[in-house]
């Protein structure tokens, strides 16, 4: 059976990601730091507490895996919503590492036993913050475009392995986390959190946020056999956003 790792994979997108390649017939494991969250997992999931920047940790957990066949490095945290000069650095410093270090740890020690299998998949949860700019975001945006220059280079270096990486690119997802980011921001432009909900959604040309089941799916195509030569490609599932910014 193919095995699929998934960090952050306890809620969210990373949950409904474990639902979508439990359906697809693989085995998954998830990892998070909410052991609450994780209690509630399917029983058939392999489930441990650990966070994506704990290098130790998640080595452990993927040698005992045994075999991975695909890994989604979904960690992460929006960060500071707010101006530059009111972004304190350590602040920026854990958007950054949770983002993009916790990608490439979980990598890291992932190509090891694709390599050896002579095939794999990676996907790493970006977003379109890491294809515009976003006012405001300054952390959450360097992290995201980082990540994209590491799927991009994951894809050289591990494609003559049988290794495919991609990167997806979420828009505004429905969600708890999403209200955190609409509720600060509003706070940080004087205005209303509907207003600002109406003003990410009326940015895209389908009207719409994005629900996770979205994200998922596009997670299991990537990792399944018909995406067998799609590598190095950054594929936002974000209704088409034409303008990261809009009315705000």
């Amino acid at each position: 059976m193919k095995r699929v790792l998934i960090t952050a994979g306890a809620s969210g997108i990373g949950c409904a990601m474990g639902d979508a390649f439990d359906a697809a017939g693989f085995e998954v494991w998830v990892t998070d730091t909410d052991r609450a969250a994780l209690d509630h997992c399917p029983a058939q999931w392999h489930h441990r507490v650990a966070n994506a920047t704990d290098e130790a940790a998640m080595a452990s957990i993927i040698a005992e895996m045994g075999h991975i066949d695909v890994l989604c490095a979904n960690a992460g945290i929006a960060g500071p919503t707010a101006l530059i000069e009111d972004v304190a650095l350590e602040d920026f410093r854990a958007c950054v590492s949770v983002n993009l270090e916790g990608a490439f740890i979980a990598a890291k020690h992932a190509a090891p036993l694709m390599k050896a299998a002579g095939r794999g998949a990676i996907i790493v949860t970006s977003s379109t913050a890491g294809i515009y700019g976003y006012p405001n975001r300054t952390p959450y945006a360097a992290a995201k475009w980082a990540m994209i220059g590491l799927t991009k280079t994951l894809a050289m270096e591990l494609g003559p392995f049988g290794i495919r990486a991609n990167a997806i690119c979420p828009g505004a997802v429905e969600g708890p986390r999403m209200e955190g980011v609409l509720n600060r921001e509003a706070a940080a432009k004087g205005m209303t959190r509907d207003q600002v909900y109406d003003g990410y959604a009326s940015g895209t040309s389908m009207r719409s946020f994005v629900e996770a089941r979205d994200i998922a799916n596009m997670a299991v195509f990537l990792g399944s056999d018909g995406a067998r030569l799609v590598s190095g490609q950054v594929i936002a599932v974000d209704g088409h956003t034409e303008n990261p910014d809009p009315k705000v």
